[in-house]
């Protein structure tokens, strides 16, 4: 999807194991404004999967080829939980592409052995056919408990997403996040503006990993977003469009 002008790009990398269409309402948000760009990771919404296996390397890999077949030298780049992953592993080698990060409820801690093993136990089940557990057993660690009972058509939304993702994508996507490598030490050289957003009751990567991005890398600025988990973006939609909206002007005047 790529809508709207402008002569800075915001380029948004979604999560796993959903597609560019957890995006839309930023993308509706800024378009009027702002040129949008948003993509689906290989294997995910309409993108087909290639032969290689799925890691963070590939990934940021991708998003290279994929601006310089866009003929993007510099954007702003919003990732989300995994789509953050990429972005971080990408700074370290494509860091001249990027004028500012979005970084979305993310961290750049690798698994530990525990949260590895708990990873390759999910990916027995998925590849078992065990898909539907998958599906709401994930659901329920990334909405907050409140979204889950008060927010059914986001939660819903979600689901959708990941019933279009294929088994073999989402065992490959667990494998790839599982195996990343810490990004923790590189974020010292980050001196582009960045945006940490974070909900407020998020689990996976919890509040406490966006105040180590935060403290580490100078030039950023936190926001917590009350009443969401890890899907901040849809639990929260106006307050981290706010924030959002605000940033990305804040770089149009600079």
């Amino acid at each position: 999807d790529d809508f709207g002008n402008g002569d800075m790009p915001i380029i948004f990398i979604h999560g796993f194991p959903f597609s560019k269409v957890m995006w839309a309402d930023q993308m509706e948000l800024l378009k009027d404004t702002t040129r949008v760009i948003a993509y689906d990771i290989r294997g995910y919404g309409k993108s087909t999967a290639g032969d290689e296996e799925q890691s963070m390397n590939l990934f940021a890999d991708d998003l290279s080829d994929f601006m310089d077949a866009l003929q993007i030298e510099k954007a702003i780049i919003c990732g989300f939980s995994m789509g953050g992953y990429t972005l971080l592993n990408a700074l370290g080698r494509y860091s001249d592409k990027f004028a500012a990060l979005v970084l979305c409820d993310t961290q750049c801690i690798a698994d530990s052995p525990e949260v590895k093993d708990k990873r390759n136990e999910i990916i027995a089940g998925v590849k078992a056919g065990k898909m539907n557990d998958f599906t709401e057993t994930f659901l329920a660690a990334v909405f907050c408990p409140a979204s889950m009972d008060m927010k059914p058509e986001s939660v819903d939304k979600a689901r959708n997403i990941i019933h279009t993702t294929s088994p073999i994508t989402i065992a490959g996507g667990l494998a790839a996040i599982s195996k990343r490598t810490d990004t923790c030490s590189n974020l010292d050289q980050i001196s582009i503006p960045t945006l940490i957003l974070c909900g407020e009751e998020d689990t996976v990567t919890p509040m406490a990993q966006s105040e180590f991005l935060h403290e580490h890398i100078k030039n950023s600025e936190l926001h917590i977003i009350e009443g969401a988990g890890h899907m901040s973006n849809i639990e929260q939609r106006d307050e981290f469009n706010k924030h959002l909206l605000r940033f990305v002007r804040s770089l149009a005047k600079k």
